[in-house]
């Protein structure tokens, strides 16, 4: 059943600065990471962003641009940061497609179905980022560079952004049961 979820832009935004401050510790202290520049993959990097999506736009977008200095942060190299800037475009997408169609999330296939579509959009940006980054020498391209473009940050974000999907869904639904945080759009 869908729920009333119209939050105010004070909450919107407390939701936002608190689901940030999330995205910049977990890539700092996440023990779960591994760094093949450009790919990069730690646990439960997306958690924040996708809490985010089933909020609001406008707090995806925050919390997506946030998130990205935890990178800066936490010492990861130019690209990986860029990527993680590249989030901006998944988030936005995956939060409206949300704001206007919430019952994405009501059954388990279609839960996949949206995890998968906002997943590969994310895929493509983190793609797009490292194939330009990589042109204009902002990033050496090796004797691999499409395997590693490809497999590496494209195969390797969809599986990696799903994990996370999955864990922000049970998290997020937790919230909004158990704490009565209104922070997923559907509920049981």
């Amino acid at each position: 059943m869908t729920q009333s979820f119209k939050l105010s832009k004070t909450r919107q935004l407390t939701f936002a600065s608190l689901l940030t401050a999330i995205g910049i510790i977990i890539p700092m202290v996440m023990p779960l990471k591994i760094v093949i520049p450009p790919a990069s993959y730690t646990l439960a990097s997306h958690v924040a962003i996708f809490v985010a999506m089933f909020i609001s736009p406008f707090t995806a977008v925050l919390v997506s641009l946030g998130t990205s200095l935890g990178f800066q942060l936490a010492g990861f190299p130019l690209i990986i940061v860029a990527r993680a800037a590249s989030h901006v475009v998944f988030a936005y997408v995956g939060a409206n497609m949300l704001e206007k169609r919430p019952e994405w999330l009501a059954t388990r296939n279609s839960k996949w179905t949206f995890a998968l579509i906002i997943n590969l959009i994310h895929a493509v940006a983190e793609v797009a980022v490292v194939f330009f980054l990589t042109q204009f020498g902002l990033n050496t391209a090796s004797e691999n560079f499409l395997y590693v473009l490809i497999v590496l940050v494209g195969g390797g974000t969809v599986i990696h952004g799903m994990v996370d999907y999955f864990m922000s869904d049970y998290f997020a639904k937790q919230l909004a049961t158990r704490a009565k945080i209104p922070v997923y759009p559907i509920t049981e």
